[in-house]
C-alpha cells in the first residue's frame, strides 16, 4: 500500500520495536525553568507528541502509546487540568480536520484508559476519531487519558472474576492470554521500549502488564526539547539491545 511521503529524513533502522511506549513528562519543569505557567510547557509538549507521533508512524513502527494523562493526574491543580484537557480537545478538533491526511499515512487512533471521567463532548469526539480511523493498519497511536496501569489490571479481574460468578468462566481458564483480552490493548503487541525523558526513572504506573519485558530508555531532556534525534538515539539504543526474554 501507497502511503503520503514523509516530510522528515528518516532513519533506516536494522530492528525496530513493533511497539514503543512514551512518557511525556517535564512540561512543568520546562515552564519554570522559563518563567512561565505550567501550561505553556503542556503545550509546547502537545508539539512535540505531533512531531513524534507523525515521525513514528513515517517509520512504520506499528504502535506507540504515549502516556497523556494518569488517574493520578487529577490530584494536580485544577487550573492546570482544565488547562490539559483544553490541549486534548484542541488536538480532537485537529484530527478531525486532518481526517484525510491521517488516513493517508495510514494512522489509527486510539484512546485507552477510563474516559467516562472526562467532559461528554470529549468523550464524543474520541468516538468519532477512533470509528473514522478503525481500519487504518500501518500505525496504532493509542493515547492514554485518565490510564492507570494498576486500574487496568483491576477492570480485567474483575470482568473475569464476573465470568465466573456468573459461570462463564472456571478458575482453570484464567491465563496470561485472558488477562491480556480484558485489558485497553488486546489486539496489540507487548511494549517493545519504553521512553522516558526529564530525569525520572520508573514507570509511574504506565503500561504495567505490557512492561513485562520491555526495554527502557531514559534521558534527563524535558519532554519539550525532546526531538527527532533523541527519538532515533532511543531507537538506536534499542537496536543494540539483546532481548533474551528469560533464555540464553
Amino acid at each position: 500500500m501507497k502511503f503520503m511521503k514523509s516530510k522528515f529524513e528518516l532513519q533506516s533502522f536494522d530492528v525496530l520495536p513493533r511497539h514503543v511506549g512514551v512518557i511525556m513528562d517535564g512540561n512543568g519543569r520546562w515552564a519554570k525553568q522559563r518563567g512561565l505557567e505550567r501550561s505553556e510547557g503542556h503545550k509546547e509538549g502537545a508539539n512535540v507528541f505531533r512531531t513524534i507521533c507523525e515521525y513514528a508512524c513515517d517509520l512504520g513502527i506499528e504502535c506507540i502509546t504515549f502516556y497523556a494523562f494518569s488517574t493520578e493526574n487529577w490530584a494536580r491543580p485544577e487550573l492546570e487540568i482544565k488547562g490539559i484537557m483544553s490541549l486534548l480537545r484542541s488536538y480532537l478538533l485537529e484530527a478531525l480536520d486532518r481526517k484525510k491526511e491521517n488516513e493517508e499515512k495510514g494512522m489509527r487512533i486510539k484512546f485507552i484508559g477510563d474516559v467516562s471521567r472526562i467532559d461528554k463532548e470529549l468523550q464524543k469526539m474520541i468516538k468519532i476519531i477512533e470509528k473514522q480511523s478503525a481500519k487504518k493498519t500501518r500505525t496504532v497511536v493509542n493515547i492514554a487519558v485518565n490510564y492507570g496501569g494498576k486500574q487496568e489490571l483491576v477492570k480485567s479481574f474483575r470482568e473475569i472474576a464476573e465470568d465466573i460468578e456468573k459461570g462463564r468462566l472456571s478458575s482453570a481458564d484464567v491465563t496470561p492470554e485472558l488477562i491480556e483480552s480484558r485489558l485497553y490493548t488486546p489486539d496489540f503487541p507487548a511494549c517493545d521500549l519504553i521512553i522516558r525523558p526529564s530525569g525520572e526513572y520508573r514507570l509511574s504506573n504506565f503500561l504495567t502488564w505490557q512492561s513485562a519485558y520491555s526495554e527502557f530508555w531514559f534521558s534527563d531532556i524535558l519532554w519539550p526539547d525532546f526531538t527527532i534525534d533523541n527519538f532515533n538515539e532511543a531507537l538506536r539504543a534499542y537496536e543494540q539491545r539483546n532481548r533474551r526474554f528469560g533464555g540464553i
